[in-house]
């Protein structure tokens, strides 16, 4: 079998059908990938990125930032491949194990795609009515990845990612959850990576202790992967 077609063998997931997509004369370049997928609801737990609640730990399921600098890389020849590959990987049985762990105290989950991980917390923090606060130190960022940011200028709090996740989980269950978390290959390098507050913005509290906000990502996206 292609690695086409392993990929959705491996996840558990059957290909029912296909479609094609018309573009252009030289838009496309190389291929497009069109997925739509139907699945089944986890009972005992309903996370919605209205859910956040003060006092909740933010998890996070692994490093950030590899799949935005290898997708970037690539295009522009930048020579990061051989240090950094993408995080590309299915989470539904990540998904199903904190389910399990924590049920009804598991308040939001997103995946920090588009805008990354600033993204992620800027749009569950507005449709919670709350502020959050993140640890820079716990913030797990390969060492490859935040070498690459600094020559490149960027955050990589903003850096697309494509397989992780972020939860929002009550304060008595988070320690059960992350453990839960960490036993799938998935989530080995899960980390409790900041805390939900009353109010405000979201906040990043450096090593030496100051803190500077964290804003919604402004303008185009970088690089631009969909």
């Amino acid at each position: 079998m292609s690695r086409g077609w392993t990929a959705p063998a491996g996840a558990g997931v059957p290909i029912v059908t296909g479609d094609t997509k018309v573009v252009g004369r030289g838009a496309a370049d190389r291929l497009f990938v069109i997925t739509a997928g139907l699945g089944r609801r986890l009972p005992g737990s309903s996370p919605t990125a209205a859910g956040a609640r003060s006092g909740d730990a933010v998890l996070m399921s692994g490093p950030i930032g590899c799949h935005g600098v290898t997708v970037l890389s690539t295009r522009e020849g930048l020579g990061f491949e051989a240090d950094v590959t993408s995080d590309s990987r299915p989470l539904h049985r990540l998904v199903a194990m904190m389910v399990a762990a924590g049920g009804a105290d598991l308040h939001t989950l997103r995946d920090p795609t588009r805008g990354g991980l600033a993204a992620a917390l800027n749009e569950i923090a507005a449709a919670s009515s709350v502020g959050v606060r993140v640890e820079e130190k716990a913030l797990p960022v390969p060492e490859p990845v935040r070498a690459a940011c600094e020559m490149l200028g960027l955050d990589p709090a903003y850096v697309a990612n494509e397989g992780c996740l972020v939860a929002f989980v009550a304060p008595g269950a988070a320690g059960r959850v992350l453990s839960a978390m960490r036993q799938m290959p998935e989530g080995r390098d899960a980390v409790r990576i900041g805390t939900v507050l009353a109010g405000g913005p979201v906040l990043v509290r450096t090593a030496i202790g100051s803190q500077r906000v964290l804003d919604m990502p402004l303008g185009e996206h970088l690089p631009r992967i969909c």
